[in-house]
């Protein structure tokens, strides 16, 4: 290659990062201004709820008026504005009163994260960590699961602890905003595959941990995709949460073919598993949860530790969602 058409490589490459880089930035800023469009919109919904509904969310008006708000919205706007959903948007105006507080960095996936956090303090640490290290919604949950707030503050080492925020986040693609499903229902778009690949086992995965983790029944998320081995061979339990009203493990396991004895098999050796090895004194058995999502049909099956109580088998029927409720929950996915 000769020395002019060297230079001239060089000018277009030079030329094609800049073009690159006003698209990036353009992209980027776009998915914040379509976040922060929904996050502003959801503060002011949820404030419009709180001044009709006062005080008494139980009392009968307020859940009359969810249940009418909920209809109407998801009739105009499509999904995203089921009763509980409209719960949780109330929370977030209650969580965040002042509006000019909230950080336009930061998406609605990102607040319904940080309203985990039970205090102020921590709250208003993980918005700023979010803004300043450019934390991703799965970099923040890692973050919150591991209570890295309460670790630091403990912590006779800070700076050795605060060494785990300078990890690599994963860079932001400005495409992902597009695929994202929460974006998507608040756009009113409907997925296609064209616009949003995801496999159907992880989307009913994703969409069973924050059904559970928001229904507030008792739930803490333990682990997704767990790790056993038993004789060199490794299995993998979907879901795994720890229930402290019930203060037992509940351990869910997906299957999308038609249930099989195997699959019971394999649940039973989980549940005792977990009685064996994971159990602390004062835990109760373990309960296991077969969810089979075949498209015709859905299937649930629980499974408990064997010699548990019946007393206790009747009791967490009032805590865990009805087979019915997880059926719901994984129509809702599949169609």
């Amino acid at each position: 290659m000769d020395n002019n058409n060297q230079i001239s490589t060089n000018r277009e490459n030079l030329i094609y990062g800049q073009i690159k880089e006003i698209l990036t930035s353009a992209r980027t800023k776009a998915y914040a201004a379509v976040n922060f469009a929904m996050v502003e919109a959801y503060w002011f919904i949820g404030k419009q709820i709180m001044e009709a509904q006062g005080n008494s969310e139980r009392a009968e008006y307020g859940e009359q008026l969810l249940k009418y708000l909920s209809e109407q919205l998801t009739r105009d706007f499509g999904k995203g504005f089921e009763e509980r959903e409209l719960r949780k948007i109330r929370q977030f105006y209650l969580t965040f009163p002042i509006r000019d507080a909230l950080r336009p960095e930061l998406g609605w996936t990102h607040y319904r994260l940080i309203m985990r956090a039970n205090n102020e303090a921590a709250r208003k640490f993980y918005m700023d960590e979010c803004v300043k290290s450019r934390w991703s919604t799965r970099q923040l949950e890692r973050q919150i699961n591991t209570h890295f707030y309460e670790r630091l503050l403990s912590s006779h080492d800070k700076e050795a602890v605060a060494a785990e925020i300078q990890k690599t986040a994963t860079p932001l693609d400005p495409r992902d905003f597009i695929r994202s499903p929460v974006v998507l229902e608040f756009l009113n778009v409907k997925p296609s595959p064209d616009l949003y690949e995801q496999d159907l086992e992880t989307a009913i995965i994703n969409h069973l941990q924050s059904f559970l983790l928001e229904m507030g029944r008792g739930f803490s998320f333990v682990a997704r995709q767990k790790r056993i081995s038993f004789d060199g061979r490794d299995f993998y339990i979907d879901l795994v949460f720890y229930h402290y009203i019930l203060k037992c493990f509940v351990i869910i396991d997906l299957k999308m073919d038609d249930l099989t004895h195997q699959d019971l098999g394999q649940m039973q050796m989980y549940v005792n598993y977990y009685t064996r090895e994971m159990m602390n004194e004062g835990d109760n058995p373990p309960i296991g949860i077969i969810l089979c999502a075949d498209k015709s049909e859905a299937v649930v099956r629980y499974t408990l530790a064997e010699g548990n109580k019946q007393i206790f088998a009747s009791k967490y029927m009032l805590y865990l969602p009805t087979e019915q409720e997880l059926k719901n929950e994984i129509y809702a996915v599949i169609n």
